[in-house]
């Protein structure tokens, strides 16, 4: 028994010793305060990142700045935003496109692909046997000034008057190509596959157009500008 009761007091003084060179670990109440400062402050960074990110998203969905998101604002309104985007891309190095200036490139490059097809028209050895070609030429001379008057209309700052004439113009000249086509039906002509592909090219430069002119008082608004 005693040598057991040596034992215990032994476990006693090497715990005490134990403890003694190495002792548990308190906690400052100064490092305590800086480590939950330090949590707060991480907590409220990363939700002061989460919201700008957000914010900033938010605002560059409703004010696209010069890239492909700008030019696809613009084409999500058209018929053929394949095209659309492809006529347009020339302005994607813009640093601050706006919708006239894409309105202004997708009319020029509507007028660039009526002169081709107009060009086409008058190489073709028929022409003078087939009256209906030559009422399409008159016709595209006619939709080719009708375009060129949208143009110029955009030479100044664009009204809400000037959209509904711009509109106008745009509508007649598609209603001279659809003369024309009509015309071509009724005597049996058929266009071979490179005035077909022009003529399909040019429908869609136009509708295109168009539809930019249609929507151009909502897609100034998603761009963050103002019209008068």
């Amino acid at each position: 028994m005693a040598s057991v009761n040596h034992l215990k007091g032994y476990e006693k003084i090497s715990q005490s010793h134990l403890e003694h060179q190495y002792p548990h670990p308190k906690t400052s109440p100064r490092r305590s305060s800086t480590a939950v400062i330090i949590i707060v402050s991480a907590v409220l960074i990363f939700t002061f990142v989460t919201a700008w990110t957000l914010a900033a998203s938010k605002l560059e969905d409703k004010n696209p700045t010069g890239s492909a998101d700008s030019i696809s604002t613009i084409c999500n309104v058209t018929r053929y935003p394949e095209s659309c985007f492809a006529a347009l891309s020339p302005l994607n190095a813009s640093k601050s496109p706006d919708p006239e200036a894409f309105l202004h490139l997708s009319l020029r490059v509507s007028i660039t692909h009526l002169s081709n097809l107009s060009s086409s028209f008058s190489s073709l050895n028929d022409l003078h046997s087939q009256p209906a070609l030559k009422d399409c030429l008159t016709l595209f001379d006619d939709a080719i000034n009708r375009l060129n008057d949208s143009v110029s209309a955009m030479k100044s700052q664009l009204t809400m008057e000037k959209i509904s004439d711009i509109q106008t113009w745009i509508s007649s000249a598609m209603t001279d190509q659809d003369t024309c086509n009509d015309g071509l039906e009724e005597t049996g002509w058929t266009a071979g596959e490179e005035i077909k592909s022009q003529a399909r090219t040019f429908k869609e430069s136009l509708s295109n157009s168009l539809a930019i002119v249609a929507n151009m008082q909502n897609l100034v608004q998603k761009f963050g500008l103002t019209m008068h």
